[in-house]
């Protein structure tokens, strides 16, 4: 396979479905086959071995994020925190972790109720849409 010209350009698919048929006829040398596509070889096999149990579909990019997450914190948690930032909208994670505590809950540690409210838009401050003060300077001298 000849280098790639700018105006050749192809999609990520495209060379994958290229490379698996080529890779699959019979007599085919797959190391050489990787070292013209520019993948490692474990790359290459790992290719063709989705392709041969999924077909095209196998060849397409797959999520990295986990099955399973144990240490995920409770969906109950984030309830709490939701009904008590509309008690007090103006309170931030430790002032709301201690008054959920004072208040007979569980609650994680102070960095973890921080991110959580920080992931569901809890946190006090300036709402989205406001833009920042600009800087009080001439454009030009």
């Amino acid at each position: 396979m000849e280098p790639l010209m700018p105006w050749d350009a192809r999609d990520t698919m495209s060379l994958r479905s290229e490379f698996v048929l080529l890779a699959s006829q019979d007599g085919a040398n797959i190391r050489l086959l990787c070292r013209r596509y520019g993948i490692s070889p474990a790359t290459g096999y790992k290719w063709l071995h989705r392709w041969l149990q999924d077909g095209t579909a196998g060849l397409a990019d797959r999520s990295r994020a986990p099955h399973f997450s144990p240490a995920r914190t409770d969906d109950s948690i984030t309830d709490l925190l939701r009904m008590a930032h509309a008690t007090h909208p103006r309170w931030g994670a430790r002032k709301i972790k201690g008054w959920l505590e004072d208040h007979g809950h569980q609650l994680p540690a102070f960095s973890t109720v921080h991110k959580l409210m920080a992931r569901h838009g809890l946190l006090p401050g300036v709402p989205p849409g406001i833009p920042a003060t600009g800087r009080y300077e001439h454009s030009a001298p």
